[in-house]
């Protein structure tokens, strides 16, 4: 401490004030210490991405990663997508033709950001048997892709980002020598699956794993059961960088895809896709897809489930991917009793709000025609004959057909 500033005192003081200016001189190291350790901690911006990440694993997402929203991704990504189109690989997903200047420049949809968190987050509530797709062993139950069996993890994804911004919001002083933007006001935005984004290219760019044959992103540690994420931020962090794909010469996914919608490695024909099919198709399903679709009533798991990479998959820590309502282990017949008023009931909150009642009734008709024979299936389907509309019923009657000649088969 500086003695010229230290005021005069009775001599009787000068012990005591000796004390005092020991204890501030250490208070004063201390406090110098602290700042130096805090400073030494944020020395790169390899520290912030560092500290980002672990707060981000804090919050439930098994990693992160980051890419410039000025990446050279986008314009190659806007050209693939026009080509995929051409194809006519979208069917009804008409969103795929619009927005295409937004997709090819991100910065246009956050003013002001520069960086793009990418996220994932893990889902599974329970492991399954590795490399075999063990609902067809289940033909009386409905199945519902693992995804989408508790809340929908969308609004999830969401709030665990905008924390996560907040987070970063209050280290913005810590950070304010390393000339990353952090002197600026902080601009963030959270997004899953709600904007014109390449999720999972972006997520490819940023090191969060490589795109697997059927088009899905997989990592080494972690298989593909998990979904993603983007928080857009107007820090500017440098890019992380892609890993090496390890898919080799596998073909699992593609020879188990029950539609043949993968139609060659790295490419989708969505309008095949069970999941298009049983979630975003409105309307009559084509008969050639119907005995395929078998008992999966929203989306389809079969390209993960046989993937050798998913014996390493995650248990998600997040509550909220735990099965609700039993969608886990409901039989078909269970969930063509539910009335509307039931389904708008059990899936408050939940993915399958998005098919809607009626196609879903659509999607568990075909299941109960694929189902083991029975005459109490018949008599179930034929109560809601004439109750909806003409694209039920058309369905409803193909399942009676398929029971009935499978009873016939047995008979014989």
């Amino acid at each position: 401490m500086n003695n010229s500033s230290t005021p005069s005192l009775p001599i009787s003081s000068t012990k005591q004030v000796a004390g005092q200016q020991r204890a501030a001189a250490i208070d004063d190291t201390t406090a110098n210490k602290i700042a130096l350790n805090n400073t030494s901690e944020f020395s790169t911006t390899a520290d912030v991405k560092q500290w980002i990440k672990t707060q981000a694993q804090a919050l439930g997402f098994a990693d992160c990663g980051f890419l410039s929203v000025h990446h050279p991704l986008f314009a190659k990504q806007i050209v693939q997508l026009q080509q995929w189109l051409e194809k006519g690989y979208e069917g009804q997903l008409q969103f795929m033709h619009s927005n295409h200047e937004l997709r090819a420049n991100p910065e246009q949809l956050v003013d002001g950001a520069r960086t793009i968190i990418s996220v994932r987050m893990d889902y599974l509530t329970q492991a399954p048997k590795p490399r075999a797709v063990t609902d067809n062993d289940l033909p009386n139950q409905g199945i519902i892709a693992r995804y989408a069996r508790g809340r929908d993890y969308h609004k999830t994804m969401r709030s665990r980002l905008k924390q996560l911004a907040l987070k970063i919001e209050t280290m913005l002083p810590e950070w304010q020598h390393l000339n990353i933007g952090s002197e600026r006001d902080f601009i963030f935005r959270p997004f899953s699956d709600s904007a014109p984004i390449f999720e999972r290219p972006i997520a490819d760019a940023a090191g969060l794993g490589w795109t697997g044959k059927h088009t899905l992103l997989i990592n080494k540690q972690a298989g593909s059961f998990f979904v993603l994420g983007e928080l857009f931020i107007s820090l500017e962090l440098p890019d992380d960088q892609p890993i090496k794909e390890h898919c080799g010469s596998c073909s699992a996914c593609i020879d188990i895809c029950p539609t043949q919608a993968i139609v060659a490695p790295y490419e989708l024909n969505a309008s095949a896709c069970i999941s298009y099919l049983t979630i975003e198709h409105k309307g009559t399903i084509d008969t050639k897809y119907r005995r395929a679709i078998g008992n999966r009533v929203f989306g389809c798991d079969d390209c993960q489930l046989i993937c050798p990479w998913n014996r390493y998959a995650n248990i998600t820590p997040v509550e909220d991917f735990a099965p609700r309502h039993n969608l886990d282990s409901s039989s078909l017949l269970e969930l063509w009793q539910w009335q509307e008023s039931d389904f708008m009931k059990k899936t408050e909150g939940s993915p399958l709000r998005r098919t809607g009642y009626v196609s879903f009734l659509r999607n568990i008709a075909i299941g109960l025609g694929n189902a083991n024979a029975s005459t109490d299936t018949i008599t179930q389907l034929q109560s809601k004959l004439g109750v909806h509309n003409e694209i039920l019923d058309e369905h409803i009657l193909w399942a009676i057909t398929e029971q009935q000649d499978k009873l016939k088969a047995i008979e014989s």
